[in-house]
């Protein structure tokens, strides 16, 4: 099985930066896909950024250019560095793994952590 804790959530200003890390746990090798989701209030849950095993990366449209996802495997951490962030990415932010285990696939989430962009 695989286990992720989300951190790195928070209050900050239009404008302003912050770095969410995804810590992972567990049978880490059978994970190949990670992702970076996010729920604002009210909305439906929305993808924001994927990270695959060869370390190809893929953003939705709205943060292109002010979002980064990268990963330090040594940690076993995925990281999504947030800038030039705006009111309308208030949003709780999950950790999303996707992998192969015992032949069989699955999907596991975070619990969440929560960034909000304000003045």
């Amino acid at each position: 099985q695989v286990q992720l804790v989300e951190s790195g959530g928070g209050l900050v200003q239009p404008g302003g930066s912050l770095r969410l890390s995804c810590a992972a746990s567990g049978s880490i090798s059978s994970i190949n896909v990670m992702r970076w989701y996010r729920q604002a209030p009210g909305k439906e849950r929305e993808f924001v950024a994927v990270i695959t095993r060869g370390i190809t990366t893929n953003y939705a449209d709205s943060v292109k250019g002010r979002f980064t996802i990268s990963r330090d495997n040594a940690k076993s951490t995925v990281y999504l560095q947030m800038d030039s962030l705006k009111p309308g990415d208030t949003a709780v932010y999950y950790c999303n793994a996707f992998g192969l285990l015992s032949a069989s696939n699955f999907e596991v989430w975070g619990q969440g952590t929560l960034v909000t962009v304000s003045s």
